[in-house]
């Protein structure tokens, strides 16, 4: 019997895990979880609309999204180390000049910055940079890094809020841009290596490398894998869930802090982020035993039931506060599963290539959220009319994904 990472030395690759995970947090604390507070406290600050700042928000994603297709396969050929390098100090860039702005164009290009980081610390990032080091544990490493994107939910929020309160907005920025840096440089560095045969070790600690399965032998070009029913259900279904997703959250903060006020909105974001963390955590346990797809469909079921709660009683305090917990619990996954997707079907060795694309689809798709929800709340008068919309893109988004299960599931 092969030995495996539970052997005395700890296999190489989890470390990668804990440094990917550390990442994770300081990525979604201030690219995806910050923005809902950028937002209403630039539009508060600047009497500015929050569609108009919005539109700034979409243009990051979709600054982000047109990056993704590069990312994957430049971290599969020259590892994570330069990708990461020079995204942090993009995003450290574009946070500081966030807090400097006095003109709405200003925002473009700070936002615009803060998107390309984010996309070279991305799930694409993350999970590339993972791929070649497991196999058999693949669901058990990616979902144990994306972790550490809950954490950033529930520390990145509150942290911001009582940062700006306690130094104000411009200083705020300034700290969160160097602590991005502090943290991904060193990491970066000294943890994140490009290949376990690097250092002469195997996928998963083995000693022994097993028979490689069909999947891992094929290799799939982009224009093969856009031909297969598989990829093409991940990309449209993810791609209306990460379009809710991204727009749910960074309109999250503007809902809930007029109805239940600052204190009860930072143990809301945190709640929401820590049933994000529990809901990864057991598909950590349960991602490589079952069929993936199945859980997508759930999770994106409960997001349905989650979203269209808040749109009925979007003013009772009760059911923002349970919509917003319950939606949390399936954000996380909602990020976490497309790359296991992608990786079980596809294999190791094409999945930087495939997943690239994948992950820029869906990201011009969720692109569209913040700045939909803005215009939509802006014509309407409130949130009511974006979030039943959003419920409804669930709901298909659940039907589209059991669409692509291979006949023999």
């Amino acid at each position: 019997m092969s030995k495996s990472a539970t052997s005395a030395k700890t296999f190489w690759g989890w470390w990668m895990v804990v440094g990917c995970m550390a990442i994770a947090v300081i990525a979604w604390s201030f690219a995806l979880y910050g923005p809902s507070v950028y937002l209403h406290t630039i539009s508060q600050q600047r009497g500015w609309s929050i569609g108009l700042v919005s539109s700034a928000l979409t243009l990051s994603f979709l600054v982000n999204a047109s990056v993704l297709i590069f990312v994957g396969p430049a971290i599969a050929r020259y590892g994570a180390k330069p990708m990461m390098m020079a995204g942090s100090a993009s995003m450290a860039i574009g946070l500081t000049s966030m807090g400097q702005v006095t003109q709405i164009w200003q925002i473009y290009p700070a936002f615009a910055l803060m998107g390309l980081g984010w996309s070279c610390l991305s799930t694409t990032a993350l999970t590339t940079t993972l791929a070649p080091w497991f196999s058999k544990f693949q669901g058990r490493a990616v979902s144990t890094a994306m972790l550490g994107a809950s954490v950033g939910g529930m520390v990145g929020v509150p942290f911001l809020l009582a940062l700006i309160d306690g130094i104000g907005f411009e200083s705020a920025m300034l700290c969160a841009g160097l602590l991005v840096l502090i943290v991904v440089w060193p990491i970066s560095f000294f943890v994140l290596k490009r290949r376990p045969q690097d250092i002469g070790l195997h996928p998963d600690g083995l000693s022994e490398i097993g028979q490689t399965s069909a999947t891992d032998a094929k290799q799939w070009t982009r224009k093969t894998a856009l031909q297969t029913t598989e990829l093409r259900t991940v990309m449209l279904a993810f791609g209306l869930a990460l379009m809710v997703q991204i727009g749910f959250l960074t309109h999250q903060v503007s809902m809930l802090l007029p109805v239940v006020g600052s204190r009860v909105t930072g143990l809301c974001v945190t709640a929401a982020a820590f049933s994000a963390f529990l809901a990864r955590m057991l598909l950590a346990r349960f991602s490589d035993r079952m069929d993936v797809r199945l859980i997508a469909a759930g999770v994106l079921l409960q997001a349905t039931i989650a979203v269209l709660l808040i749109s009925i009683l979007p003013t009772t305090p009760w059911a923002l506060v349970l919509g917003v917990v319950l939606y949390g619990m399936t954000a996380g996954n909602v990020t976490t599963l497309p790359p296991i997707i992608v990786r079980r079907e596809f294999g190791a060795s094409s999945f930087g290539i495939v997943f690239g694309i994948c992950a820029m689809i869906m990201q011009l798709m969720s692109a569209m959220g913040p700045g939909v929800f803005g215009l939509l709340f802006d014509w309407s008068g409130s949130y009511r009319l974006p979030l039943a919309i959003a419920a409804l893109m669930n709901l298909i988004a659940a039907a589209i994904v059991l669409r692509g299960r291979k006949k023999s599931d």
